[in-house]
């Protein structure tokens, strides 16, 4: 009887173990993005003379809610000067989007999703000659297209061509937990 007892939970212990390494319900992300929304539109607080910024560092955290879509929050990074001389100025962006991903298409060697985000981004002015402020604004991300290779059940790399704060075009990695 001790024996079939043990037998039965060695396999239950089993199949939970395949079962949660397969099921996988969050993931990590990091990605650059290049010209961003900062750049296009007007997040400087009307300053003249703004230098396109480098593009933005994004990181995010994934859940999964259904086998098709994910929801989770996501921060920006990105940074600019003004022209030089004596009025050079810097500023700094941050914005904070909650996201949600729709996977349409996949096969054993890709994953297309659209990916929508809203939020805020902080513009932190830091005039030469003045006081430092911030501006808030309305941060979104619009991605009609992305793809996702798996590397291996761990990691996985994506590239999406959208617009927003996190850049018209992304490169990055995802971690799965």
């Amino acid at each position: 009887m001790l024996k079939k007892i043990l037998l039965c939970l060695t396999v239950a212990v089993a199949m939970l173990g395949a079962t949660s390494a397969s099921a996988q319900r969050t993931e990590i992300t990091a990605s650059y993005g290049a010209y961003t929304q900062m750049d296009a539109t007007n997040m400087h607080d009307g300053w003249h003379h703004v230098n396109t910024a480098w593009g933005a560092l994004n990181v995010g955290l994934n859940f999964r809610v259904t086998p098709k879509i994910w929801i989770g929050p996501s921060y920006t990074f990105s940074s600019t000067t003004t022209e030089g001389g004596p009025k050079h100025s810097n500023i700094a962006y941050h914005a904070v989007m909650f996201n949600g991903r729709y996977h349409y298409y996949s096969n054993s060697i890709v994953k297309l999703y659209a990916k929508l985000g809203l939020g805020v981004e902080f513009s932190y002015m830091q005039p030469h000659d003045h006081d430092n402020y911030t501006k808030a604004y309305c941060a979104y991300q619009i991605t009609p297209i992305g793809a996702q290779v798996d590397l291996n059940r761990t990691w996985a790399m994506f590239a999406e061509a959208g617009f927003g704060a996190q850049g018209l075009f992304q490169f990055g990695f995802k971690l799965k937990l």
